[in-house]
């Protein structure tokens, strides 16, 4: 077989969307993916990188375009990268991100895909706007304080003074934190010369209560006129509550060091999601898609099947959002995660909502669950929602000794959650799987499957 050559040009079809929102498509049986491109399109494409097992290549010219295809509202869309499907409608996003869960079981598992109840991605009304988090990087330029993001692949800065998939409040007083800065001359940071003080601006919203932080993360203790600047914020900007100052020294892609101090008003903000109220410090985790948070958290409900009857571990539980959202319909709620932290503040929401049964422990969960068993104590569900690497294969030995009749795994990252489905695939049946849409525009698909133990 012929190998594809770098700028080798070739007619391709598309044939799906990959894992990362690019065209996927086969010239003479070998893979070559094309940012930009869509299914049904055929193209005439520029090889710009050969692997050994897959072709990178760019679009030179479009012989059929998709139906589906639409113009991106986003002036900066193709530069920043940070989205890679608003040139989709978003109908159409729905379908592909179900079959970016189709691809990733066909690849990584036995299962007689067909065979699986795959259910249609559950979308949001307003696909826009929804964003309750944002992450600006700092550039000087000319004299002027550029807020962005980093284009694809590059540490080339992307202006990005209006994200369309931002909350609109995030926006607003980034810009204004950016103009303060600016104001009082304050240093940033350049990458090149190692010279400045601030990286990154954060700014969250709660979108329920209208409360906003605002994080200036800066590589060292010192930002000249810190009190001024956070009395500052606080007079333009009112809905801001909380203005705090995060300390990075490190060269590293990580937004947060470790130490964090208070510049103005509180170390939090409130969030309420449903009957449930959250606080928020600088470096908690919270979902970033709150509307969408509700319909992921009462589709894991759903799958529980609760009589009130109940045993539930929550494993990687961070705060505790998922399992408090069950603890009313079940006799008892266990939560563990590595991270003590978080496990302070589950235990504080826990009491915050008045359920007294809620119980949280620090620890993994390999260890913790084996020694309850001893105790004499079974979960009848346990719930998972590991991060992007999936679970540790210690867990899947353990949840096979446990045998709980339910096991429910939401999961961020298709591929490794078809690798973890195979894992336990003897001994546990996929009832379903639903997938949901928590970033618009974006490849990214959040997913639930329902497992229940197999009789035997």
């Amino acid at each position: 077989m012929e190998k594809i050559q770098q700028n080798q040009k070739f007619p391709l079809t598309i044939k799906r969307i990959g894992i990362n929102g690019e065209g996927v498509g086969y010239f003479k049986k070998q893979v070559v993916f094309v940012p930009g491109a869509l299914p049904g399109e055929e193209v005439v494409v520029e090889a710009v990188r050969a692997h050994p097992k897959f072709t990178e290549a760019i679009v030179k010219k479009v012989r059929k375009r998709s139906p589906h295809r639409v113009k991106a509202p986003c002036p900066v869309y193709e530069q920043c990268g940070g989205c890679q499907l608003q040139h989709l409608e978003y109908a159409q996003q729905l379908k592909a991100k179900r079959d970016i869960v189709i691809q990733a079981l066909e690849r990584y598992t036995k299962f007689s895909v067909e065979q699986l109840e795959i259910r249609d991605t559950i979308g949001m009304e307003d696909p826009w706007k929804y964003r309750n988090k944002s992450q600006f990087q700092l550039r000087e330029m000319k004299g002027k304080i550029v807020s962005g993001l980093y284009s694809m692949n590059s540490h080339r800065l992307i202006s990005v003074p209006e994200c369309i998939v931002q909350h609109p409040i995030t926006n607003k007083v980034n810009n204004e934190v950016r103009r303060i800065l600016e104001d009082f001359r304050i240093p940033i940071y350049n990458e090149k010369t190692k010279k400045g003080i601030v990286k990154t601006i954060v700014v969250r919203v709660g979108v329920e209560t209208g409360q906003v932080q605002v994080v200036i993360v800066t590589t060292g203790k010192e930002l000249p006129r810190k009190d001024m600047i956070g009395k500052e914020i606080k007079k333009r900007l009112p809905e801001v509550v909380s203005v705090m100052q995060n300390i990075n020294p490190k060269k590293t892609s990580l937004v947060f060091g470790d130490k964090t101090q208070k510049l103005a008003g509180t170390d939090y903000i409130e969030e309420k999601m449903s009957a449930f109220s959250y606080e928020l410090s600088a470096r908690a985790f919270f979902q970033l898609n709150p509307e969408q948070t509700i319909k992921l958290y009462d589709e894991v409900k759903k799958a529980a099947n609760l009589t009130g009857k109940e045993k539930i571990v929550d494993a990687y539980c961070g705060v505790g959002t998922i399992g408090l959202w069950l603890a009313e319909g079940a006799a008892e709620i266990r939560g563990m995660d590595v991270i003590g932290e978080g496990i302070k503040d589950a235990k504080k929401n826990a009491a915050k909502h008045h359920l007294n049964n809620a119980m949280y422990v620090t620890g993994k969960a390999e260890d913790i669950l084996p020694k309850w068993e001893r105790e004499g104590w079974h979960p009848d569900v346990i719930i998972v929602d590991p991060p992007r690497t999936g679970c540790d294969p210690e867990f899947f030995k353990t949840l096979l000794k446990i045998k709980p009749k339910t096991f429910i795994y939401v999961s961020c990252n298709p591929s490794t959650l078809a690798k973890d489905l195979q894992a336990i695939s003897k001994q546990y049946e996929v009832r379903y799987v639903q997938p949901v849409d928590m970033f618009p525009q974006t490849s990214h698909v959040e997913v639930i499957v329902k497992f229940v133990l197999k009789v035997v």
